[in-house]
């Protein structure tokens, strides 16, 4: 089992490869409690997962390095240990979902470890790996099923302790739990009185379910735009350990997480990817009871590709009324769109696009229908437009 001195050696391993991330202050994404981000997406690589690749691959004998490290990820593990690979001078082979962001495949290949893009998911491409690790002989690093990775990840939990002293919970995404049982671990066994809460995405809860049912759960299909955190089933190790560690497991949607990945680069100039905004959202959407406290969310990677992030900024802007849609039935006459511009831009609401229907099959002989894409402020202000445009006498359909 885990002890706490092999997260310390870890530390020191770690001490001048691994930046020791800030802890900022992020008061503007919550009055709740009093919320700080530990930095992981401004990493070396991006990612929390270069401390767990990293301290792994440094522990191998001199025969498992001479045949080379081979690994699975959905992207962030890949980086870390081709960085860490490479530094040692080890062939590494990366296994990758071949839905990876482009980013990550990239990134990956930039760090000087080989690819194979598997498809399906992060589960479909660990069967892979093992698949060739067994033809090839290669020194497997498991992305959080390993003692060495887990205390690697586990230096982050130092660092919080050190950096913010008198921290009352902290708040960490959920994978396949390498990372939190790490932190927790480390948390738990120095300072027991600190809470440590979980996030999954509720479209991948491996975690989540396995502990309120007490075994293992695999899942037979993940789906979420946090693609580091996609996976079926929780390590063996990482179970027992979030089970003995965590004090509760939560779930954020993707529609919170896409708002939680908006509201960090909006109000905090910070990038998350789907995976680093979850424990973010957790608290954003009030899933946690960590009103009045000192809270820590682990913001683990920044990797996000560049054509999620305009989907995701959609996504984030409807989800915190920041974009609306309206649809409005009117009579096919002169005037009535101008009626309907007139009431919109007395509410302080920005137009964005414009499509009329008139060959509809559900509107009247007569009448006809339009569909507005606005910018507003918040939920109240789509309340104030929609009360506005009834009281003008048009008949809106959302």
């Amino acid at each position: 089992m885990l002890d706490i001195s092999e997260i310390f050696n870890a530390a020191a391993v770690l001490k001048g490869v691994a930046r020791k991330t800030d802890i900022i202050p992020a008061p503007k994404l919550t009055s709740d409690c009093q919320l700080y981000l530990k930095t992981e997406n401004l990493q070396l690589t991006g990612s929390f997962k270069l401390r767990g690749a990293y301290y792994k691959i440094s522990q191998l004998s001199d025969e498992e390095k001479a045949r080379g490290v081979i690994a699975c990820s959905a992207g962030n593990h890949a980086q870390g240990v081709a960085l860490g690979a490479t530094h040692n001078g080890i062939k590494a082979l990366i296994c990758l979902p071949a839905g990876a962001p482009i980013s990550k495949v990239e990134a990956t290949k930039g760090y000087g470890a080989e690819v194979c893009l598997v498809p399906g998911v992060y589960d479909d491409a660990y069967a892979k790996a093992i698949e060739l690790q067994k033809e090839r002989g290669y020194t497997l690093v498991h992305p959080f099923d390993d003692e060495k990775v887990i205390a690697g990840q586990g230096t982050i939990g130092l660092e919080i302790l050190e950096q913010l002293p008198d921290v009352e919970a902290v708040v960490v995404p959920i994978g396949g739990g390498g990372l939190i049982s790490g932190v927790a671990f480390a948390i738990k066994t120095l300072r027991p009185d600190v809470k440590v809460y979980g996030v999954q995405a509720a479209g991948a809860p491996s975690m989540e379910r396995s502990v309120h049912e007490g075994h293992p759960v695999h899942l037979d299909s993940v789906s979420t735009i946090a693609d580091g955190i996609a996976v079926k089933e929780p390590g063996t190790n990482t179970y027992e350990l979030c089970k003995k560690y965590v004090d509760e497991i939560v779930t954020v949607n993707d529609d919170e997480t896409a708002a939680a990945i908006l509201a960090l680069m909006e109000r905090q100039k910070v990038v998350a990817e789907g995976a680093g905004a979850v424990a973010v959202a957790a608290v954003m959407f009030h899933k946690l009871p960590v009103e009045g406290k000192k809270v820590v969310c682990l913001v683990s990677g920044g990797n996000i590709d560049v054509n999620t992030l305009n989907r995701v900024i959609t996504r984030g802007l409807a989800k915190s009324g920041r974009n609306f849609t309206f649809i409005i039935e009117l009579y096919d006459k002169p005037g009535q769109l101008s009626g309907v511009l007139h009431a919109i831009a007395d509410q302080g609401a920005n137009v964005i696009s414009v499509t009329h229907e008139r060959l509809n099959a559900n509107t009247e002989i007569n009448g006809c229908s339009i569909r507005l894409e606005l910018e507003t402020r918040d939920p109240a202000h789509i309340d104030q437009i929609r009360k506005a445009l009834t009281d003008a006498g048009f008949h809106v359909l959302n």
